[in-house]
């Protein structure tokens, strides 16, 4: 799971991906704005075949979480 988010986040982002670490923070560490977290999102629920609550969205801080929140709809 995190290899793909990684990917998705690099190809589709543009993010460099030596920084694209599980503790690295989408905001902080990763400049993510929020049009960009929008279209994450997007790209994950599309990827992922699944579908993120958007009271959710703001507990999403690092990119483990991501992953950690797309395993548990598996």
């Amino acid at each position: 799971m995190l290899e793909t988010l990684k990917k998705l986040l690099v190809e589709e982002l543009q993010i460099d991906p030596a920084t694209v670490t599980p503790e690295a923070e989408l905001s902080a560490d990763l400049g993510i704005n929020s049009i960009e977290l929008a279209n994450l999102i997007m790209l994950c629920e599309e990827k992922f075949d699944v579908t993120i609550d958007d009271d959710d969205i703001h507990k999403l801080v690092t990119v483990g979480d991501v992953a950690s929140y797309l395993e548990s709809l598996k």
